[in-house]
Parts: structure tokens; sequence; C-alpha cells
């Protein structure tokens, strides 16, 4: 029998808990699942979700790469493109972009140079 994944949860590289916490859970409106420093003063690692979202965010050296990019994908887009657009975070304003391989994408980008792009297909809701 070869292996089966039941879950992927990509690990994301900050440099600032502040600038985290405020993108991820205000702006995006992750909740903190877990959250872990080895003492006070110490880079945190926290373990964040939304829905069917689980992301790992660690601001020790060596964990993740800045500027990597996140693909989620789920139906919804209008949705979440009004949720984010009625935030009003001074620092993003995304549109929703119409792919050639036939997607609707709502891409930001975090404080450190991490993309998710939370994809829909655009035939997602043709039998709906």
């Amino acid at each position: 029998m070869s292996f089966i994944a039941k879950q992927v949860i990509p690990l994301l590289r900050i440099f600032d808990e502040q600038s985290a916490r405020e993108f991820y859970l205000y702006y995006l409106g992750f909740t903190v699942d877990f959250e872990h420093r080895f003492e006070p003063g110490t880079p945190v690692f926290m373990l964040v979700s939304r829905g069917g979202i689980t992301l790992k965010l660690s601001e020790h050296h060596g964990d993740g790469t800045p500027g990597s990019i996140v693909s989620v994908v789920g139906v919804g887009i209008e949705a979440l493109h009004a949720e984010l657009r009625d935030k009003h975070y001074k620092y993003m304003n995304p549109g929703i972009d119409i792919t050639e391989w036939g997607t609707r994408d709502v891409c930001v980008i975090d404080p450190f140079g991490n993309r998710i792009v939370f994809s829909e297909p655009v035939d997602a809701n043709a039998d709906a």
C-alpha cells in the first residue's frame, strides 16, 4: 500500500509577529490553533486555519522561504473578494483575475512576500 495524504500544510516564513497577525488574523480571517515559543522573546511558530485551509507560520531561521506561493482551490471567490474588500486593509486591495487556464483568482501578498492565490474554476457554479 502506498502513502495516502490526508492534508497538506504549507509552512510560510514570517519576520514580524504583529504584521503577520494583522494580515492573517484580521485581514484574511484565520484563527490561531496553536502557538509556540521556546521562551519569552524568542521567535514564534503558529498554526492558523480558516475553513479547510491550515498554514504554519514561523519566525524561525531556516523555516520556509520568503516569497513562497500557496494555491488554494475552492468555491465562493466572489464572497471572499467582497469580504477582503470590505476590510479596507491599507496594504492590499486585490481584484479578481481570470486566467488563461480557466480559474478566477484572488491573489494576496503577505508582508513577507509570500503569495496566497485563492482560485475557483470558472465553471465551478455551472451546475448551481
